[in-house]
């Protein structure tokens, strides 16, 4: 196995700083066991003050839930730890607990559901809007396409193989939309928009602002559909997020350009404005460009960090479904950070050199990587074999800088 063989190099094996309480996210007490309102709410509450839904274990933490487990370990450092032995188990129940609540995710332009679990585990799925070989028309622009349940699912295992660690765990699954959406759905707006197709296809548009209409319906083979299922972070309550605009966010507009795009010397002026102007802050969102740049998602306006920890933390690389649209053509204009600010980690470089050797080839590690997921292939073959071009490309840029 590539990935094993990589997982063990020592690039992927620089130590994070020693995990202190206040650079966890939550503190649990390990004596205390915990169980959750049964109201579907994200509200934590301990065993004296509730029922303990879940089995015991040794210590309390083994009777958490695999969500729970993963929300506990966030800290200040990383979203997961690189040797996660739970990610296994939280993938496998993305992929098959069984699903007793389907709702529509407020909020966003295109339909995302929000589904719960027996043990209260949550997961945002993302239907499948478009097949493997289609790629984005020409003349879409990024703010008009689709998002790509299969993006999604892809870019989880880009950004780890990447070491960045940065974008909650998500796999492919088969959903049936009669059984696990509109029979259990207790959203009255979702639900007065199912329909069975003329080709006697089970189908549903839900409410949001593009794409939500009769003509762009989501109809199963005859009620299958594929989705992303992605483990929620924990909610906002319990751990407020503090969402930032990205200084090179695009104008979403037809014919306006940034500012970014008209002025070589933008950098010069980020890295006096807060947060850029002291930290890694600038270096984080260098490397959310080259994640963003591998799979050509032009789509990032915004990204979010755990309020809890200040400046001195890492990026959340969140919707990442734009991504993997087009694989012919590369969209230079995504790494002007690292053009302009000609900055880069060392890690994230040295990194970056190792996945295009023959070893490591990083189109060989996806590939190896997404063949474990229940919708493989889930990238066509042009896709991988882009990310080995564009690759070369960030290389290049950074050469040119380091020649500078």
């Amino acid at each position: 196995s590539k990935l094993a063989a990589l997982f063990q190099h020592p690039l992927y094996n620089i130590p994070i700083p020693e995990v202190t309480e206040k650079d966890k996210l939550f503190v649990v007490n390990p004596m205390e066991k915990f169980s959750l309102h049964s109201s579907g709410s994200d509200e934590w509450v301990s065993s004296s003050k509730a029922e303990t839904l879940l089995p015991t274990g040794k210590t309390a933490y083994d009777t958490y839930p695999a969500w729970l487990k993963f929300h506990v370990g966030i800290n200040r450092y990383e979203l997961y730890p690189r040797q996660d032995p739970l990610m296994p188990t939280l993938l496998q129940d993305l992929a098959t607990q069984r699903i007793v609540s389907s709702v529509q995710k407020s909020g966003g332009t295109q339909l995302k559901l929000i589904m719960t679990f027996p043990n209260y585990g949550q997961a945002l799925f993302k239907p499948m809007k478009q097949t493997r070989d289609q790629e984005t028309p020409i003349d879409f622009f990024y703010f008009s396409d689709f998002e790509r349940h299969n993006a999604e699912i892809a870019a989880f295992h880009l950004d780890r193989i990447l070491d960045f660690r940065r974008i909650p765990p998500v796999s492919g699954r088969l959903v049936n939309i009669t059984k696990e959406i509109r029979d259990i759905t207790t959203d009255k707006k979702l639900a007065k928009t199912f329909f069975i197709s003329p080709a006697g296809n089970v189908c549903f548009y839900g409410e949001c602002s593009y794409y939500c209409s009769t003509e762009h319906a989501l109809c199963g083979k005859p009620d299958q559909l594929e989705g992303s299922m992605a483990a929620l972070l924990p909610d906002k309550t319990l751990a407020k997020r503090h969402s930032w605009r990205s200084p090179w966010r695009r104008s979403y507009h037809k014919s306006k350009k940034a500012e970014w795009e008209l002025n070589p010397n933008y950098c010069a002026q980020v890295r006096e404005t807060p947060p850029y102007d002291r930290g890694h802050r600038l270096l984080d969102l260098i490397d959310m460009t080259v994640l963003d740049f591998l799979m050509g998602n032009m789509d990032r306006h915004h990204y979010e960090t755990f309020e809890k920890f200040g400046n001195d933390t890492f990026l959340l690389h969140l919707d990442n479904g734009r991504g993997f649209g087009t694989h012919s053509r590369d969209e230079l204009s995504i790494l002007a950070p690292l053009r302009q600010c000609c900055s880069i980690k060392k890690s994230t470089y040295l990194r970056l050199q190792l996945l295009a050797t023959q070893p490591y080839r990083l189109s060989d590690l996806l590939r190896e990587a997404l063949a474990t997921d229940p919708l493989a292939p889930v990238l066509a073959e042009p896709h991988l074999r882009a990310l080995d071009r564009r690759l070369a490309k960030v290389l290049e840029v950074v050469g040119r800088c380091l020649a500078r």
